[in-house]
């Protein structure tokens, strides 16, 4: 959960504008309790409705086109996924003050997987490792392009900044000379040369659902898109063990210069965060650290 504003231009949202945008656009729901959701995301808020829908909206200008995105999308991805996703039950549009388009969606049970928790991680790497192929199987016109799917070299400049930034942060004990060796690496690996494939592009542990160590739902698709079948690696180091990681890998039959940038683009991620959400974000800053000690671990 978050423990103050992340974001500069943050919008203030809260239980009783929730409130008033339902009764104003969806009256049918109007008797329902509103009751604010902790949540370790960054870009929406999240408000329980009842007992069998969630509303989430955008706390900043950039998520918005997030929304219209799921609500293209969403409906056509479901059908071709073992795992359930995310449904859309209404379109809110901009009201009350609030200037930007929101959704509600049902609610989907279960909990975060915690790295370092699972007692089984081998059934959920082969459980995660079913969805990240069958995104890539899905074949359908027109899709847009994953908010991280393009070349590793994109993001050399904000990962080097983030490096140096960190550098000045002794109290997080980073090895900046070690990840910048193994971003260096990863900038070597060769790009990928066939076709874009579907991603969901952001499967951090806040966005997967469990029941045990089995997965049950993906969540927060709005990063999605066509691209590097690397961007869906993240899980290895994000979320698994060694042995599990290495499942996981297999599974996928992930060649070592896709592999190399799915090491590249998580740690890059990692690197981003902790300096801008140490302080506001502890369950992202948690796994940024987690990221940067695995990867660092497999030498």
């Amino acid at each position: 959960m978050s423990t103050g504003q992340m974001h500069p231009g943050q919008r203030p949202i809260d239980g009783d504008l929730v409130r008033r945008l339902i009764d104003g656009q969806f009256p049918q729901w109007s008797g329902l309790a509103v009751e604010p959701f902790p949540s370790g995301g960054t870009v929406n808020a999240m408000y329980r409705l009842g007992d069998g829908m969630v509303v989430r909206l955008p706390l900043v200008k950039g998520g918005a086109k997030d929304v219209s995105r799921e609500l293209e999308w969403l409906p056509r991805l479901a059908p071709r996924l073992p795992t359930g996703i995310p449904e859309v039950l209404g379109a809110g549009e901009p009201a009350e003050g609030y200037p930007w388009p929101w959704s509600v969606y049902r609610w989907l049970a279960g909990k975060h997987p915690e790295a370092g928790a699972l007692s089984q991680p081998v059934l959920l790497a082969e459980d995660l490792a079913e969805f990240v192929a069958a995104m890539r199987s899905i074949s359908l016109p027109g899709a847009p392009t994953a908010h991280r799917g393009g070349p590793l070299a994109s993001l050399d400049a904000s990962t080097r900044a983030a490096i140096e930034e960190l550098r000045g942060m002794p109290e997080e004990g980073v090895d900046c000379d070690g990840v910048a060796a193994v971003w260096e690496d990863a900038l070597r690996a060769p790009g990928w040369d066939g076709p874009p494939v579907w991603l969901h592009a952001d499967l951090m542990p806040g966005n997967l659902l469990v029941d045990g160590d089995r997965l049950t739902s993906v969540i927060d698709f709005g990063c999605m898109g066509v691209g590097d079948p690397a961007c869906d690696l993240f899980p290895a180091w994000n979320l698994l063990p060694p042995e599990a990681r290495e499942v996981f890998r297999a599974a996928l039959g992930v060649d070592d210069a896709t592999w190399n940038r799915g090491r590249g683009r998580t740690l890059s991620q990692a690197l981003i965060t902790l300096p801008y959400y140490r302080r506001t974000n502890p369950a992202m800053a948690c796994t940024a650290r987690h990221v940067i000690r695995a990867v660092l671990a497999e030498g």
